[in-house]
């Protein structure tokens, strides 16, 4: 369910002077998405009564059965899933407790893990350090910053070439009347914040290469490597089938780095 409804996208559409049956190919290849940002970085109507749900870097609590993830990748991501506006999303995550991301975001990523921390359930801080071969070693933990949910809507990257939108943008003064409707459309859905380096959940990727989430993987969610860290310019990508995503499989997503 995408939180614009479709008779305001098409209302729009007659404001710009597009054709309703573009419009109707815009919203059959749009996926709603929800942006995670910092609190500056909100809408100004929605600052006041911002609710915190997630939080990049620090340390993980986790259960006192549970240690640090195989591999000792740092603790990129902790999101609140109570906190995320599930109706603004078609891909399903917990209703609660705590997603918890483990993976490198400086390199290509050799072991990445995903968590999910029930409520309730008692949990304690892991330490940073940790012994190896008789040597205590140190897991990279990032500084932790607040973020808070923005709705959003993704586009996938070919939708102009569906039939009628190809037809309507014949010419470089309807591509630019498209590009007018396109770009109210998505700044609509997100309250006029239009967001790139972030952390998305949801939503068709925007990638520097060719994009995972295709056939029948969907995002689940994109990182940006200047969200966690101001000198780490990467775009961190996991997918999984929505049905994986769904019944909490993470351990069969797949984690891809672009640089």
């Amino acid at each position: 369910m995408t939180f614009i409804h479709e008779r305001l996208v098409h209302e729009m559409a007659d404001e710009h002077g597009v054709p309703g049956t573009v419009a109707q190919e815009l919203m059959e290849r749009s996926r709603p998405c929800v942006y995670l940002v910092l609190h500056e970085e909100l809408p100004p109507a929605q600052r006041e009564s911002a609710r915190p749900a997630a939080r990049t870097g620090g340390l993980p609590s986790l259960p006192h059965s549970v240690g640090w993830p195989e591999g000792k990748k740092p603790l990129v991501l902790t999101i609140d899933c109570a906190a995320l506006p599930h109706d603004a999303l078609d891909i399903e995550l917990p209703a609660d407790g705590h997603l918890l991301f483990f993976t490198s975001i400086e390199y290509e990523p050799e072991s990445s893990v995903v968590l999910h921390v029930p409520a309730g359930v008692q949990t304690t801080e892991r330490a940073a350090t940790y012994e190896l071969d008789g040597e205590e070693r140190q897991v990279k933990v990032y500084e932790p910053r607040t973020l808070y949910p923005v709705t959003g809507l993704t586009l996938h990257e070919d939708w102009r070439d569906a039939p009628k939108a190809r037809s309507f943008a014949d010419s470089d003064e309807q591509e630019e009347v498209l590009d007018r409707f396109e770009n109210a459309v998505l700044d609509r859905a997100s309250s006029g914040a239009r967001h790139h380096i972030c952390v998305q959940i949801g939503g068709f990727s925007d990638p520097w290469d060719m994009a995972p989430d295709d056939g029948d993987l969907v995002l689940l969610a994109q990182i940006a490597g200047q969200a966690i860290d101001d000198d780490v310019p990467t775009m961190n990508l996991i997918v999984g089938t929505p049905k994986d995503i769904a019944t909490q499989q993470y351990s069969k997503l797949q984690y891809e780095q672009q640089t």
